[in-house]
């Protein structure tokens, strides 16, 4: 008898490692081809996976929705997000919140088609809006943190959370519009539509802009 020399058929990996490749084989599916995509057969495929695996890590299919939704959310905020520039008063923080919120690691094709179908499924899908909302709270509290010290250490009183909430659904959709046809908004429009924004609050913060003292006129 000729002896095998073929290695184990299936590789054993931790539950974490799995509910990851789970997690990770159904943003692929998503970016392919949106919702529709997103099928417990597709999904098991694209993982190598049984398909008993999706119910055993997330419940159901809603259930790895709402991670793939989490995931998404806090992989866009730990790129984004204005970090500790902002909490020593610079405006470096909302700088970085401007440039990286238009940058290809964030805003890319793939990324778009994720989230077209992830906020299309929200209001129809309790775990994914209660994963949003938490998401959401925590971003805006990051946001508006940034507002408020860069604001302080200009002598300036605003209402922080206002800005915030204002900037987050223009640079939600300035990023949808640029990637829906970006022959209408050029990504640099959007950016510089965004630190047009937050000037007319805070005075100068693009890069480009901050020959002039706080309080000048933006050129």
């Amino acid at each position: 008898m000729t002896q095998s020399t073929e290695g184990p058929r299936f590789r054993r990996y931790s539950s974490e490692t799995r509910a990851a490749m789970l997690v990770e084989a159904g943003l692929a599916c998503l970016a392919r081809g949106g919702i529709t995509a997103f099928t417990i057969d597709n999904i098991c495929a694209e993982a190598a996976v049984s398909r008993g695996l999706i119910n055993h890590h997330f419940g159901s299919k809603d259930g790895l929705l709402a991670a793939c939704y989490a995931t998404m959310y806090d992989r866009f905020t730990s790129a984004v997000a204005p970090g500790g520039a902002a909490l020593r008063g610079e405006a470096s923080g909302l700088v970085h919140l401007v440039e990286a919120n238009f940058a290809p690691a964030v805003f890319n094709p793939d990324s778009l088609r994720i989230w077209l179908a992830l906020w299309g499924e929200i209001a129809n899908n309790p775990a994914l809006r209660n994963v949003h909302r938490a998401r959401y709270q925590d971003f805006l509290f990051q946001v508006a943190r940034a507002v408020t010290e860069t604001a302080s250490s200009r002598g300036l009183t605003v209402n922080a959370h206002s800005v915030a909430v204002l900037f987050i659904a223009l640079s939600d959709g300035l990023w949808l519009e640029q990637g829906i046809d970006p022959t209408m908004l050029s990504r640099d429009a959007a950016r510089r539509a965004c630190y047009h924004f937050l000037e007319s609050f805070l005075g100068p913060l693009d890069p480009m802009n901050l020959a002039n003292p706080p309080g000048g006129d933006p050129a």
